[in-house]
C-alpha cells in the first residue's frame, strides 16, 4: 500500500478544509460549477463518481453474476436493514436528538422540518458511492452490483409509501427525473461501459495481463477522484457551513449515529449468519448509506429550497463521505475478529469468482491488506487464500 493510501484519512481531512476554504475564497466559481446540474444531479461530481466506480465494475465477471444467489443471506440482511430498519431508526434518532436533546439550541419553528429532512435522507439507500466503499473494503463486486440493482428496483415502489408513512403526508411527489437519471448515470451506463471495455481488454493471449495493468493505472485516479469530490461537496456548501456551523454540527449527530448503528447491525447480523467478510463488508456499507441526491431533491420539492428539511439533507451530503470512510476502516480492521467466527471453507469459497484471473489493481484495505482477489480457473479458494497470506510476490501454483 502506497504512502498516499496509508494516510488517506489525513488527505480526506485536508480536502474538507480545502473545500470549505476554497468555497469562501471563490464562491462565484463554485456556484457556477454547482449549477451544472441535470435533475439535481451535479455533472462534474457525476464524472468523478464514474472515475471511482469503473475500476470495481471492470473486475466483475458478469457471466458469473448468476452465482450471486449463493449469497442470499447477505442480500436478506441488507434488504432488512435498508428497508425495515434504517428509515424508522432515523425517525427515532431524529425525534430523540432534534426534538428532545437539542431542542433548546435549534430554531423552534424548524424542528419538524429538520426531522423530515433526516427521514428523507435515510429513506433510500445509495446508488453510486457504495461501489467505492465496497472496493475500499475488499467487497465482492458481483454482490455489490446485484444488491444495488435490487435496491433500486425496490426504491421505485417503496420510497414514496415509507416517506408518506413517516412524515404523515398522504401524497408524496417523488422526483422521478432525479431517481431515473441517477440509476441510468450511476448503474446502467457504467455497467455497459465496463462490460464492453472488459471484453475488449480480455481478447487475445495477454488479455488478463492488460486488464490487471489497467486496474493498477486506474487506482490512483480513483482515489484522486474521491478526494476531488470531497473538495467540491464542501466547496459548494462553504457559505452554509461558515454561516450556520452550530446547527450543522447538531444535525450531523443523528446522521452519524444512524450510520454507525445500521452498519453495525448489518455487520453483526451477517456474522451471526456465517456470511463471508467480502459479502458482509459491502452489506454493512450499503445498509448504512444514503441516496442524498434523491433526498435533497425531494426535500426541496416538498418543503422548499430554504427549509430546514433541505438543510438537513445537505448536511447528509457533507457527512456521507467522511463517515462512510470511517466505516470502511472499521470493517477492514475488524476482519480478523469477524472471520474468527466463520468456517474457513465457507469464507474462502464465497470470496472467489470463478473463471477470472486475480486482478491486482484494486484499492488495498485500511491495514495493508490485498485488494479483492478473483481466482483463475483451476485455482482453489483455499490455495488462493493461502498464497495471498504468504505474500503477493509468490508464484501461483497451478
Amino acid at each position: 500500500m502506497s504512502v498516499f493510501e496509508r494516510y488517506l484519512s489525513l488527505w480526506v481531512l485536508v480536502c474538507i478544509v480545502a473545500g470549505i476554504g476554497l468555497g469562501q475564497l471563490f464562491p462565484a466559481l463554485f456556484a457556477r460549477v454547482g449549477a451544472l446540474e441535470v435533475a439535481d444531479v451535479n455533472l462534474p461530481v457525476a464524472v468523478l463518481v464514474w472515475l471511482m466506480i469503473l475500476p470495481m465494475l471492470l473486475k466483475i465477471d458478469f457471466q458469473a453474476l448468476r452465482d450471486v444467489r449463493r449469497h442470499w443471506r447477505g442480500v436478506g440482511v441488507t434488504l432488512f436493514v435498508n428497508w425495515a430498519v434504517k428509515p424508522f431508526s432515523m425517525a427515532f434518532f431524529g425525534w430523540l436528538f432534534i426534538r428532545v436533546l437539542f431542542s433548546d439550541w435549534l430554531p423552534a419553528g424548524q424542528t419538524d422540518s429538520y426531522i423530515a429532512g433526516l427521514i428523507l435522507l435515510a429513506a433510500a439507500p445509495c446508488t453510486a458511492m457504495v461501489f467505492v466503499w465496497s472496493n475500499l473494503s475488499n467487497g465482492h463486486p458481483g454482490f455489490t452490483l446485484s444488491q444495488v440493482a435490487l435496491n433500486d428496483l425496490i426504491m421505485v415502489f417503496a420510497f414514496a409509501p415509507i416517506v408518506g408513512l413517516l412524515l404523515g403526508i398522504a401524497s408524496i411527489s417523488v422526483p422521478w427525473d432525479t431517481l431515473v437519471l441517477s440509476v441510468v448515470l450511476y448503474i446502467l451506463l457504467p455497467v455497459i461501459v465496463a462490460v464492453l471495455w472488459r471484453s475488449t481488454l480480455l481478447r487475445g493471449e495477454r488479455g488478463r495481463a492488460r486488464l490487471a495493468a489497467l486496474l493498477r493505472h486506474l487506482q490512483p485516479f480513483s482515489l484522486l477522484a474521491l478526494l476531488a469530490t470531497l473538495v467540491l461537496l464542501f466547496g459548494f456548501q462553504g457559505q452554509t457551513i461558515v454561516g450556520q456551523p452550530a446547527i450543522i454540527a447538531l444535525l450531523a449527530i443523528p446522521i452519524l449515529v444512524q450510520v454507525y448503528f445500521n452498519s453495525a447491525l448489518a455487520y453483526w447480523l451477517n456474522r451471526r449468519l456465517g456470511v463471508a467478510h467480502c459479502i458482509a463488508a459491502p452489506s454493512a456499507l450499503i445498509g448504512a448509506s444514503n441516496f442524498f441526491e434523491l433526498a435533497v431533491a425531494t426535500a426541496i420539492s416538498l418543503y422548499g429550497l430554504n427549509s430546514g428539511a433541505a438543510l438537513a439533507t445537505v448536511v447528509g451530503v457533507l457527512v456521507e463521505v467522511p463517515v462512510m470512510l470511517s466505516v470502511v476502516r472499521i470493517v477492514n480492521r475488524s476482519r480478523a475478529w469477524y472471520e474468527g467466527a466463520l468456517p474457513a471453507p465457507r469464507s474462502e469459497q464465497a470470496c472467489v469468482q470463478p473463471h477470472v484471473r486475480a486482478d491486482t489493481g484494486g484499492i488495498a484495505d485500511g491495514h495493508g491488506g490485498r485488494p479483492f482477489e478473483m481466482a483463475e480457473e483451476g485455482v482453489t479458494a483455499a490455495s488462493l487464500a493461502h498464497k495471498g497470506d504468504a505474500g503477493r510476490g509468490s508464484d501461483r501454483q497451478q
